[in-house]
């Protein structure tokens, strides 16, 4: 889902880095809600740069997970990976813009006041705020849009809806089908724990529930694999340790609110229909050990099948991978990013990493 918070970014800054807020008045939503003033803030790493026609033409569009913000892939293990000197989305060359999803960070989000009388929003609705940051920008035309977890999921919205306005789209961590089975389940178990809870209060509550937050830790042990999660707990006493450890993770600094609309946006998701539209060249990447996205629903070459230009790459288990949370660490799967994008280095990099084949 995703990989952290804002509070887990490296201290590190990047050439250009700053940060910024687009409002949009009367911001309307497609559940027939709306917003009458809604703020989408954003990080932007690098300078943009101007091709002969005057158009920016450097700038990348990178898409955070569920509990994530823009400034989640700052973090140690994406960070200088993805946006170092010498990587393949170097802030010395690249535009990169780093959204915070509505719902989320410094963007309007339930936590904000409105709490249970927010508005409904979708992701099709977080594709919509991330187009107004885009364009506040002045970029008419992305070289990439990246996305892991549901910043994937929204990539390939994006492809769709906007089908001109990008020349690349990687999706890591993703599925362009419907959330359901197993991956809806658990995740419908979560909002009920929320909406469950007797101090929620239909989310107009003055204190933050606490007796939801001993459910948060089913979001660990769907995202993390089934070794690494057996690592951590190898006894019956261990695996206490651990749950008490996660919900240490949690205490306090969970909104419930925030939790629950985030985990139902994904009620207006299912791209699969409609992925010929899809103009850009694709690159989807997945994980082996990923419960989310598990390879065995075999659904990844039916969805490329329908794309114009599409690869699909699954990185297999290893003791480097940890299921969906592989997203976290860029050294599992960077190379693939440097070749997409037709880095100098795309050749040597990696060149002793676990990935195995690509697949058509």
């Amino acid at each position: 889902m995703s990989f952290g918070t804002a509070a887990e970014a490296a201290p590190q800054s990047y050439p250009g880095q700053s940060e910024g807020d687009v409002v949009v008045k009367d911001l309307r939503l497609a559940d027939g809600g709306s917003l009458e003033q809604a703020k989408l803030h954003y990080t932007t790493l690098g300078t943009p740069h101007r091709g002969a026609d005057g158009a920016i033409d450097n700038a990348v569009l990178v898409l955070h997970g569920t509990t994530g913000t823009g400034k989640s892939f700052l973090i140690p293990t994406l960070g200088p990976e993805l946006f170092g000197e010498g990587a393949p989305l170097d802030a010395r060359r690249w535009y990169v813009i780093l959204p915070d999803g509505l719902g989320r960070g410094g963007s309007s989000k339930p936590s904000d006041g409105l709490k249970g009388r927010f508005p409904r929003y979708g992701y099709g609705d977080v594709v919509e705020g991330q187009r107004r940051v885009v364009e506040e920008l002045g970029v008419k035309r992305l070289r990439l849009v990246l996305g892991t977890s549901m910043g994937g999921m929204q990539a390939w919205m994006w492809g769709i809806r906007h089908p001109d306005a990008m020349d690349l789209i990687m999706a890591v961590a993703s599925q362009p089908i419907p959330v359901s089975g197993r991956n809806a389940l658990w995740r419908r178990l979560l909002i009920e724990g929320i909406r469950s809870d007797p101090d929620w209060k239909g989310g107009e509550y003055t204190e933050q529930p606490r007796r939801f937050e001993r459910i948060l830790p089913i979001f660990n042990i769907m995202t993390e694999s089934v070794l690494g999660l057996q690592s951590q707990a190898p006894t019956r006493a261990a695996s206490d340790t651990a749950y008490d450890r996660m919900i240490a993770g949690y205490e306090r600094k969970a909104d419930a609110n925030d939790w629950l609309y985030w985990f139902d946006s994904s009620y207006d998701y299912d791209p699969f229909p409609e992925l010929a539209r899809i103009k850009a060249k694709v690159l989807a990447v997945n994980f082996a050990d990923d419960e989310l996205n598990p390879p065995q629903l075999d659904v990844m070459n039916a969805a490329l099948a329908k794309v114009k230009d599409g690869r699909f790459v699954l990185v297999p288990t290893s003791p480097e991978t940890h299921g969906h949370q592989s997203l976290r660490y860029a050294a599992l799967w960077k190379r693939h990013l440097a070749e997409f994008l037709g880095a100098p280095d795309a050749k040597t990099e990696g060149a002793n990493s676990p990935e195995g084949p690509a697949k058509r």
